[in-house]
């Protein structure tokens, strides 16, 4: 169930305004929309190509991200994720990331959720292999409301 926010919701600039606690990037391979999609949740998506408008979270949210081939880190964090959080909003409303990753990638496995995590100052709250297995999704669900239950018992 992708929930994209409707057009009507923009602001002054053209972004689109999500309420969404679940955002996420997938590339055209579709591999992390298609896990996504099995959670269940109201989620936003980070635009594929830069002539769509920018997202913009109006919330505190979870990431969802792929990682790109590269060695040592370079060119792991796609660049649709990069510009989505070099918008202030978007960085101070980011709560926590899960990785999605090809273990073929040895030691790059989800490493663009360790970079984000790393220069976000936010937990890596889990990692997944393509599309993910039942499990991975039970697990994501129940971390996901746990997370936000803890979140919202300190903020208070």
């Amino acid at each position: 169930m992708e929930v994209s926010p409707p057009a009507t919701d923009r602001n002054d600039l053209g972004q689109a305004l999500t309420e969404s606690q679940l955002i996420y990037f997938s590339s055209t391979s579709e591999n992390t929309s298609r896990f996504v999609a099995k959670l269940g949740r109201e989620v936003a998506r980070i635009p594929l190509y830069a002539k769509d408008a920018p997202l913009l979270a109006t919330r505190p949210f979870v990431l969802v991200v792929p990682t790109y081939g590269g060695t040592g880190g370079e060119g792991s964090v796609p660049k649709q994720v990069i510009r989505f959080l070099n918008n202030p909003q978007n960085r101070k409303l980011l709560r926590g990331v899960i990785g999605a990753g090809n273990t073929n990638f040895g030691d790059n496995y989800c490493m663009a959720a360790d970079i984000i995590a790393a220069k976000c100052q936010v937990p890596h709250l889990y990692r997944f292999e393509l599309m993910g297995t039942p499990e991975d999704v039970t697990r994501v669900n129940q971390g996901l409301d746990k997370f936000w239950t803890r979140l919202s018992q300190t903020q208070k």
